[in-house]
Order: C-alpha cells, then structure tokens, then sequence
C-alpha cells in the first residue's frame, strides 16, 4: 500500500465510461439485485457526457440505480 506525499492532491474522480478520462461530475449508485442484497451497491462515476450512456446501459438491465452529484459522495 502506498502513502500519499505529504502536501499532494488527491487523485481526480475519473469517469468510469470506457476510455473516458474526464473528471467526474456524478455517481451512479447501483447493484444487481440477483447477487446483490438491498443494503449493498456498487458505484460508477460518471462525466456530463456519460452520465446519459452508464444510466441508460444500467435500467436496460433492470437495476435498481441512484444518481447523485459527486460533492454529494463521502470524501476518501
């Protein structure tokens, strides 16, 4: 496990759309509920520009999903 240096900037939220590497601006806070239980989600992070395409690939599978502004998630 490596330690940040002292005085470093976290690394950015990157979005998590194949190739992006934009800063993300919201997460998507989702879960398979064949495997998953209620009480546990999975999160992908997404830019403006994905943001539609993650969405729309998730409901298409039926599963359940929240989408909330990134300043809105726990900081590390």
């Amino acid at each position: 496990m490596s330690l940040p240096l002292p005085g470093a900037q976290p690394a950015a939220r990157q979005c998590s759309a194949k190739g992006c590497r934009r800063d993300a601006s919201y997460a998507l806070l989702w879960r398979n509920p064949k495997i998953h239980p209620e009480d546990r989600h999975k999160t992908w992070l997404a830019c403006e520009e994905h943001r539609s395409s993650l969405s729309e690939f998730l409901s298409l599978r039926g599963f359940p999903m929240k989408v909330v502004p990134i300043a809105d998630l726990p900081g590390d």
